[in-house]
């Protein structure tokens, strides 16, 4: 490879623009049998031809030659086709800017230039080609890095960001020195080739950038989470759901309401889906970190599994030892993550690095009021418009790669993400002047109208900058006090409800009795068939209504045993009263709870409005 990367960086000094430098024609050809490449076949994106390549006096092995006159070989040793460096460069940047088109739309675009019909192992020749001109590349890249003194093992964290990472000289202190989001996503999984019956072929090459995190260093916390029970909810059709996810390390407090716990709110498919999802895939999706600017920091792949806690707790340990103290992390579900970074080893470095969860603007507005006080970042100090979710940005582009690696190896899998990644980066940081301007922009026109605004409502309330402070505080503290309500206070309402249905059977008892007695009303004299029928019928109807009147004299009777009710409540007395109105006001906080759900999962489905590949019904698969 050394030869390789020699050979292209005199192939680019040699370069004048158009990708295919003049020769060097001082020294004269050697023999054919000295390196010579007789009849081989040259694509380029508008030219097929086949030619003889003379070798220089220093080439030792064909690729060398090729090179040198612009090519890459597509066998090592002996190769038969060529494909040049230009066309190799063009698809890099077409991918680039459009990351599903990929190697076999290249193909069978260059098969229609050139007039011949596409076969499968145009596509394996060409990726040959890619894969080692990609491998230069990196080479080329190495080098110039270790000869600029950046080729710590650290240096592309510290600098991804200038904005985030690179510090002024009496520069004033913010809030968080430092901000990362982090999240999980399932587009770019891998297909598990063993489903099929195929043993996967061995390939030896590895990632070659320094965003991954390895399977060991994931796999150190793979026992953090205490075992505990599987979780079990009910869902609206009465059917018991099974949870295994494992960052929930604690059971909720018995004492808080339902309402406030937000971990059921992030059930994106039962258990039995997404076990039958993970097994059939070998890399369930990737895990990214990314700061405020929407930088890429860190990616790790889910294996075979959703979002387990070893996946963040490991892009914790990295971020914190990197970055040291005084951070932030932003996380959908930042609140539950909080007590599980807490209770794992990595506990005692969070609280002395004073890291400060939170949860991301977007999802932060799906979870409890109360969480909301605590985790949104619209009520913690410092954020500013930074909403915490770029990792959103990030897979709103990355996953116009699923369709190039789903069936792809796993080295090619890594190899278009990390492309994908840092593509991404050179982007945003060209783009990050414009970014900071106009957020500044933004941010300043912001304080103009609130702060006008503020005054006014101040002035009409007669309110103090402290009053805001104060209301946040009080909110917080009385939601905090709300409790559970008392396990016999259900059963109370639920007696009332008993109650109400006992009298309404009882009059349903008393209209069939009265419609018993006047079932032969209006019947002539003799005719026995209407007769015959309207007594079944006053008999059906008197039977119904008596079994339903014991069901209701039943229930209402064993709610009275448990409760310990000596004499039956009266409808309209105090007890009576007081437990129904407790009844009403429960189903309006229900209805409204339902209405907010509805409202965020519309949200959630108009975010995906007028975007391609997307149907009316959006599934995990």
């Amino acid at each position: 490879m050394p030869r390789l990367v020699d050979a292209y960086l005199e192939y680019r000094s040699r370069d004048s623009g158009d990708g295919f430098p003049p020769l060097d024609d001082a020294e004269p050809p050697l023999l054919p049998s000295s390196g010579t490449i007789n009849n081989i076949e040259l694509v380029d994106l508008f030219v097929r031809r086949n030619a003889t390549l003379y070798a220089q006096a220093h080439h030792r092995f064909p690729n060398e030659n090729l090179i040198y006159h612009g090519y890459i070989g597509c066998s090592p040793v002996f190769p038969t086709l060529a494909i040049s460096i230009r066309t190799l460069s063009a698809f890099r940047q077409a991918h680039r800017t459009c990351p599903r088109f990929n190697i076999q739309a290249q193909c069978k675009a260059l098969c229609h230039l050139h007039n011949v019909p596409y076969r499968p192992y145009l596509r394996k020749q060409f990726t040959v080609a890619f894969d080692i001109y990609l491998e230069i590349i990196h080479h080329v890249e190495q080098r110039m890095q270790k000869a600029l003194g950046r080729d710590a093992p650290d240096w592309r964290l510290h600098n991804e960001c200038p904005a985030c990472f690179y510090r002024l000289e009496d520069e004033p202190s913010l809030t968080f020195d430092w901000l990362v989001s982090i999240d999980g996503n399932n587009s770019l999984k891998r297909w598990d080739t063993s489903l099929y019956g195929v043993k996967p072929l061995e390939d030896s090459r590895t990632s070659r950038s320094t965003y991954w995190l390895s399977e060991e260093d994931v796999d150190r916390f793979k026992d953090e989470v205490k075992s505990k029970k599987i979780a079990q909810t009910v869902n609206e059709s009465g059917d018991v759901t099974e949870y295994d996810d494992d960052w929930v390390t604690e059971e909720p407090d018995a004492d808080i309401p339902n309402q406030f716990n937000c971990v059921d709110r992030w059930r994106n498919a039962r258990a039995d889906v997404r076990k039958k999802t993970f097994s059939v895939f070998q890399e369930s999706g990737i895990f990214v970190a990314t700061c405020r600017h929407r930088f890429v920091l860190l990616a790790c792949d889910m294996i075979k599994s959703g979002e387990l806690a070893k996946y963040p707790l490991a892009m914790i340990d990295r971020l914190v030892s990197t970055y040291g103290p005084n951070g932030a992390c932003a996380y959908d579900i930042g609140c539950a993550f909080a007590a599980t970074a807490n209770h794992s080893s990595l506990g005692a470095k969070v609280r002395e690095l004073n890291l400060r969860f939170m949860v991301g603007a977007f999802h932060g507005h799906a979870h409890n009021r109360l969480c909301q006080l605590n985790w949104h970042p619209m009520y913690i100090k410092g954020m500013g418009h930074s909403e915490g979710e770029g990792c959103e940005h990030v897979f709103s582009a990355s996953n116009e790669l699923a369709r190039s690696t789903r069936h792809a190896s796993r080295f090619h899998r890594h190899q278009a993400i990390e492309q994908h990644f840092a593509f991404w980066n050179a982007d945003k940081y060209e783009a990050l002047t414009r970014f900071i301007r106009n957020h500044y922009r933004e941010a300043t026109q912001t304080v103009r109208t609130l702060t006008a605004e503020l005054a006014i409502v101040k002035e009409a309330l007669k309110l103090t900058d402290d009053d805001f402070s104060r209301f946040i505080i009080e909110e917080r503290a009385y939601l905090t006090s709300l409790k559970q309500h008392p396990q016999r206070d259900p059963l109370k309402v639920r007696y009332t409800q008993a109650l109400d249905e006992l009298e309404e059977r009882r009059h349903a008892w008393n209209r069939a009795r009265e419609a018993g007695n006047g079932a032969l009303d209006g019947i002539a004299v003799g005719d026995y068939n209407a007769i015959t029928l309207a007594l079944k019928q006053a008999g059906a109807r008197l039977d119904l209504a008596y079994a339903m009147l014991q069901n209701a004299e039943q229930m209402a009777g064993h709610l009275q045993l448990q409760l310990g009710i000596e004499s039956r409540w009266e409808i309209g007395g105090p007890e009576y009263t007081r437990y129904k109105a407790q009844g009403v006001l429960g189903e309006y906080h229900e209805a409204l709870d339902e209405l907010e759900r509805l409202v965020v999962m519309r949200l959630f489905e108009l975010s995906k409005l007028s975007m391609l590949d997307t149907g009316n019904v959006i599934q995990s698969l």
